[in-house]
């Protein structure tokens, strides 16, 4: 599995914690940052990670800023992207196995850095339940190709 990871300014004490387990996890992944404090735009990062995920090039994305709203609707936007916004562990399994995500957003501003890695490890080890839910995915996939 290879993942990206990118955040903007809001997002990159917990974006630190996630590269963190991503490592401790022995996944491939690459940050494209924000690596720094000072204001930038959320959709300079967000989108070119979600058109990497779309290309094939990642299995996987994780988003982070102040409190994911932004990076979330800045991904959706790419044509193949399933990005979620995620604050709780629940919610993390459920978008996998019944949504099929290929991306999480999440907000520093909202949980803490240990429930961002507790909802990031549980996202990665989540399989897609497929059956009734990929029917459902499938029109989504239908009306995204018009």
């Amino acid at each position: 599995m290879k993942v990206i990871l990118a955040s903007d300014h809001g997002g990159i004490n917990i974006s630190k914690e996630i590269a963190s387990l991503l490592t401790e996890m022995n996944i491939e992944f690459e940050d494209i940052g924000c690596n720094c404090e000072d204001s930038v735009d959320y959709p300079d990062y967000a989108i070119p990670a979600a058109e990497r995920v779309a290309s094939g090039e990642f299995d996987k994305g994780i988003l982070i800023c102040g409190t994911g709203i932004g990076m979330s609707i800045s991904a959706n936007k790419v044509k193949g992207i399933r990005a979620a916004l995620v604050h709780d562990v629940f919610s993390a399994k459920a978008t996998r196995e019944h949504n099929d995500t290929n991306m999480i957003t999440m907000g520093e501003r909202v949980i803490g850095s240990g429930l961002a890695r507790e909802i990031v490890k549980t996202w990665l080890e989540t399989d897609f339940l497929a059956g009734r839910h990929a029917t459902r995915i499938g029109k989504v996939s239908d009306y995204e190709n018009r």
